[in-house]
């Protein structure tokens, strides 16, 4: 079996692999390219939560860490370390936005949200808003970049609020952050509705 790693991964394997290289910050992954060592039952449901083998991750610690090693490729997600790279499943986004702290007004104004796992990111250029509407009910889903192609979906609470700090532009109802307007829906729509 060369070529492949002969030691099975393990959430123990990856927080201890992990830990040994930890400084300040986020981890380089971008920069790790390790052999691929299958999938590890881990899940995280659309509300934010962690599971290992089907039981919630309790320890907020861990899911931080574990958070700290997700990396992005050709769609699939996996967490990855100097040595392993295991595939996990995603069921919308990884992270949850639950607070955002507004500043400035209009064109001027940013948004910084924060995250269940504490990364926080300012929308922009480099860490858009979108939001995906539902075909048949129309029902928003809110998301913000947040770091290397990973999303945060944005907590129902935030979004009302965020509505709240839209402004109409070129047609559509939105929101300004870091000079960049980002579209919610139709300002046609909105008046319908």
């Amino acid at each position: 079996m060369s070529g492949q790693n002969p030691v099975t991964p393990s959430a123990d394997s990856l927080a201890a692999s992990i830990r040994a290289t930890k400084s300040k910050g986020l981890p380089p992954v971008h920069l790790w390219n390790p052999p691929f060592c299958g999938d590890l039952d881990i899940r995280i449901a659309r509300d934010g939560t962690w599971f290992y083998l089907g039981t919630p991750i309790g320890r907020v610690e861990l899911v931080r860490l574990f958070s700290s090693i997700l990396k992005l490729e050709d769609g699939k997600y996996f967490l990855v370390t100097p040595v392993e790279k295991v595939a996990i499943t995603v069921d919308d986004a990884p992270f949850v936005a639950v607070d955002f702290e507004a500043a400035g007004a209009g064109r001027d104004q940013s948004l910084t949200f924060v995250t269940h796992v504490g990364d926080s990111a300012t929308a922009g250029p480099d860490h858009p808003i979108r939001v995906v509407r539902d075909p048949q009910t129309g029902e928003p889903s809110p998301y913000v970049m947040i770091r290397a192609g990973l999303e945060a979906l944005i907590d129902r609470k935030s979004f009302y609020r965020l509505v709240e700090l839209g402004a109409h532009h070129d047609g559509w109802f939105g929101l300004w952050s870091g000079g960049q307007f980002f579209a919610v829906i139709p300002s046609d729509e909105l008046e319908t509705t």
